[in-house]
């Protein structure tokens, strides 16, 4: 018989590196991380916003094969602040406005690092009875405090290409078309479906489709009007085309805040057509959602009480670290049929009455992701963080301001959020000259290195986008980064082309 006690010795060892870390060695450790995460929370503006690396720096310095043997912690830390901090995208930077911002707020720091301490997996209610129960309220108050009615069905999933994916899926199990157990593959009696949503609309539309089986030369992006938004009477057109083709119209995409423009389709016109025409609505709020925590701007939401699921990430302009996108459903009993399927050994009492949050997606694992935006609402309070972002749509709105004023630049979409579209328009430079200038533009500021835009193209030509929704980006930074904009542009006019 085996000496249970000189194993336990063994592995107990201090020498020996199979062992996890003691309470004490973890405590200190710890405190070295926090203390790096204090000092970088405080002093990241003082960096490069993008790193200045090429392909491949990284992996050059990296061996080949893990250790054979467990590495010291202080090395850890050394290589980390070495070989990794230098080689990152600062997303925390108060001069990211790239893309809509997902800001780790430092209550939800601190929420990430007792969810990795948890290390809970709320597939079923059994394995995580408070992971499931917090979703299912926390998700709640979100939905009050935008101002949806009650009845709504909501839940946590990692990003908005999910949340999109899966409404899909639910509205194709509406359907009744047998495909959850047939398949799409080789049936004749199937007609081919249909997807309608902005030429505008996220990427991730055509990304479902394509996962979904649907394909996607069955999106049909609808054509938009002079503020980018998808024309309802265009959108009409298509389906009736559709229709007299044999085709099936499946879902209607509207978007709440696109990518591009941040563009607010008129979803209570589309709202009327999916009525009529009985057609899955699904609202992408997924950048604008937030906004709809101030009454005042909830005229930009009308009509999305009347879809058929929405989806809002609270990780894009709500301050909760990446990643948490929120889904709501009004019958999540359609989207439970689609994906529900509990084998034998994930059988529970409690599944005949209990929510097992496993049954509403393809994921099996679920991270508790509800605890960092529970954290987060608490600490900031509705009026901490209306406050917030009200703050941000009127810097947006004083940039736009300044853009407007400019005798050389112009303002290529409307404002109505925190995103700015512009675009360097001197007097006698063509618009193809004046794209390449553009881009110059922003290659320059970008180098810079204390800001970061990205860019887009509106009616085919070259526009810069500046997005502000960074918890930590204040109105010294955008005037800042106006001031970089404005020396590019005039050294770029007047150096060599």
């Amino acid at each position: 018989m085996t000496n249970s006690s000189s194993v336990d010795a063994q592995m107990n060892d201090e020498g020996n590196t199979s062992r996890d870390l003691s309470p004490r060695e973890f405590h200190d450790f710890a405190m070295q991380a926090v203390e790096w995460m204090e000092r970088y929370l405080e002093g990241n503006a003082t960096l490069p916003v993008l790193p200045r690396v090429a392909p491949g720096d990284l992996a050059a310095q990296l061996p080949m094969s893990a250790p054979e043997r467990g590495e010291p912690f202080a090395t850890l830390m050394q290589d980390f602040e070495q070989l990794i901090v230098p080689g990152i995208t600062h997303w925390n930077h108060p001069g990211f406005m790239a893309y809509f911002a997902n800001t780790a707020s430092m209550p939800g720091i601190v929420a990430e690092m007792l969810i990795a301490a948890l290390n809970n997996n709320a597939m079923l209610w059994k394995t995580g009875p408070a992971a499931t129960e917090l979703e299912l309220r926390v998700v709640d108050w979100l939905r009050e405090a935008m101002g949806l009615p009650a009845g709504w069905f909501g839940f946590i999933n990692d990003t908005a290409s999910i949340s999109t994916m899966l409404s899909l899926a639910a509205a194709r199990e509406s359907l009744d078309l047998g495909i959850r157990e047939r398949g799409m593959a080789g049936r004749a009696d199937l007609p081919v479906l249909r997807v309608y949503t902005s030429a505008h609309s996220h990427s991730s539309v055509d990304k479902s489709a394509i996962t979904l089986g649907i394909g996607q030369q069955n999106v049909v992006h609808i054509e938009v009007d002079d503020n980018f938004r998808m024309r309802a009477d265009k959108l009409e057109e298509a389906i009736r085309i559709d229709r007299a083709a044999g085709l099936r119209p499946l879902a209607i995409v509207a978007t709440l805040g696109t990518t591009s423009t941040s563009s607010v389709d008129p979803v209570s016109d589309i709202a009327a057509i999916c009525e009529r025409e009985k057609v899955w609505l699904h609202v992408d709020a997924s950048y604008a959602g937030p906004a709809a925590l101030i009454p005042e701007h909830r005229h930009h939401f009308t009509g999305w009480e009347r879809a058929d699921s929405i989806v809002v990430n609270p990780h894009k302009w709500l301050f909760v670290p990446v990643d948490c996108s929120t889904l709501f459903v009004r019958d999540p009993d359609t989207l439970k049929r689609a994906f529900a399927l509990v084998p034998e050994y994930l059988t529970t009492r409690e599944q005949s009455y209990a929510v097992n949050l496993m049954d509403y997606g393809v994921q099996l694992g679920r991270r508790f992701r509800s605890l960092k935006l529970w954290f987060v609402m608490r600490a900031f309070g509705l009026q901490g963080l209306r406050q917030r972002l009200q703050y941000q749509m009127d810097i947006a709105a004083e940039f736009a301001q300044w853009i407007a004023a400019a005798e050389d630049w112009t303002l290529m979409a409307p404002a109505p959020f925190s995103l700015v579209c512009f675009r360097y328009a001197p007097p006698g430079v063509n618009d193809e000259d004046a794209d390449a200038l553009n881009e110059r533009i922003l290659a320059d500021v970008n180098a810079e290195g204390s800001v970061y835009l990205s860019h887009t193209k509106l009616n085919d030509r070259y526009t810069i986008r500046l997005a502000i929704g960074n918890l930590r980006t204040e109105l010294k930074h955008v005037s800042v980064t106006w001031e970089q904009l404005q020396r590019a542009a005039q050294a770029e006019a007047s150096g060599p082309r």
